[in-house]
């Protein structure tokens, strides 16, 4: 999986974008700042944007690649950001040490998914906020349509609502739902898109 987020990010141009995912910025700017995690950053839009308004940033990626071109990134805005490389069985935070925690289209095999969830929960203090926007399972129609409008084409590593249902029962749930949306961000998530939208408070 490495080789593969390091081939596509070895062009020098951002892939997808420089600026941050909307929906990411949006909620973020709701909250005051403090410590965020963002799992599977890439090339470090989001947590640059984070670092900007005020946010102690930590972020990891399976990507070599991915952290060079994030930490470019930072130093070309003036933030510093913490990046790794790592997989997210491998990363070793501290539980219940994070303000916030934002998925912003990260995707797994089935069978990691709860895995993934479950651990960034447990990074999150109570109280602190959990952002997410993904790419729901009606996205392969949309690909069909618009190749670059982003995301995996297996459907297992897709979302919809009901399989966080048992997932968000340890949240105040603020909005959950699928969306269609116009993407911008660079040229991998470019046009009309099916997501998912979370955000919460854990309890």
């Amino acid at each position: 999986m490495s080789d593969f987020w390091n081939e596509r990010y070895s062009n020098t141009a951002y892939i997808y974008g420089e600026t941050p995912n909307r929906y990411f910025e949006k909620e973020l700017l709701k909250l005051s700042p403090g410590k965020i995690l963002l799992p599977a950053e890439g090339e470090g839009r989001n947590a640059v944007f984070a670092a900007r308004i005020g946010w102690q940033v930590f972020a990891f990626d399976y990507s070599h690649q991915a952290m060079k071109k994030a930490q470019q990134l930072a130093d070309k805005q003036s933030v510093n950001i913490h990046y790794q490389v790592a997989d997210f069985a491998e990363v070793s935070y501290e539980k219940q040490s994070f303000d916030a925690v934002a998925v912003i289209f990260a995707h797994f095999a089935m069978e990691e998914k709860k895995g993934f969830l479950k651990k960034m929960t447990s990074l999150l203090k109570p109280g602190g906020a959990f952002i997410m926007e993904v790419f729901s399972k009606n996205q392969l129609k949309y690909q069909q349509i618009n190749p670059t409008s982003g995301g995996p084409r297996d459907l297992e590593m897709l979302y919809d609502t009901e399989e966080l249902k048992p997932w968000i029962s340890g949240f105040q749930t603020l909005e959950l739902k699928e969306t269609e949306v116009e993407l911008q961000e660079g040229t991998h998530h470019a046009g009309r898109a099916s997501v998912v939208r979370f955000s919460g408070i854990k309890k």
